[in-house]
């Protein structure tokens, strides 16, 4: 024990600073050991971390172009759509254009029909009135003739001067109905 404690009291050194020689291997080990990162593992780096700024930018690049051409389709798009509305709207508007006047024309040619309905109609009843008018006639005659032949006492069978009595004696009456309107 005498002997450590002689040891002990010949250096008494600070625990917190190294000696000398190990504190020059330390330093010099460093050195060398940054010097090896520096010239091997510095340039890697940084070449991975370029390339990942550059892959970083191009994608906000990318982005940005892509972002870019999504707006100018949407806006196609809103245009696109705009025009077919407007064409829908004006399809529309072509069609109750069209209806409206189909029905027209179709009104039109209803009341010539009817025209032509009733014109015809005046037309058959006027042909009747007339055809029912020379069989009266006749049966008229004819009878007025009989009648004539009855009272007179002789026979009126001539025709013409049939015919000329039942002329002269519808004509008297003709007048007489006028006359009388």
């Amino acid at each position: 024990m005498s002997q450590l404690l002689t040891i002990a009291s010949e250096e008494v050194q600070n625990p917190l600073v190294p000696p000398i020689p190990e504190l020059v291997i330390g330093l010099i080990a460093f050195v060398i050991v940054f010097a090896v990162f520096a010239w091997k593992l510095l340039p890697n780096i940084n070449k991975v971390l370029e390339e990942r700024r550059e892959a970083i930018e191009g994608g906000i690049e990318k982005a940005e172009a892509a972002q870019t051409e999504a707006n100018s389709v949407l806006e196609q798009y809103k245009a696109q759509l705009a025009e077919a509305r407007h064409e829908a709207a004006r399809l529309r508007s072509e069609a109750q254009e069209q209806g409206a006047a189909l029905i027209a024309e179709m009104r039109a040619e209803g009341q010539r029909q009817r025209e032509e309905i009733i014109a015809a109609g005046h037309a058959q009843i006027e042909a009747d009135r007339k055809a029912a008018a020379t069989a009266l006639r006749q049966d008229v005659g004819k009878l007025a003739t009989d009648l004539a032949g009855k009272l007179v006492g002789e026979s009126l069978e001539d025709h013409a001067r049939q015919s000329r009595v039942i002329n002269r004696f519808l004509g008297e009456l003709e007048e007489k109905a006028e006359a009388a309107r």
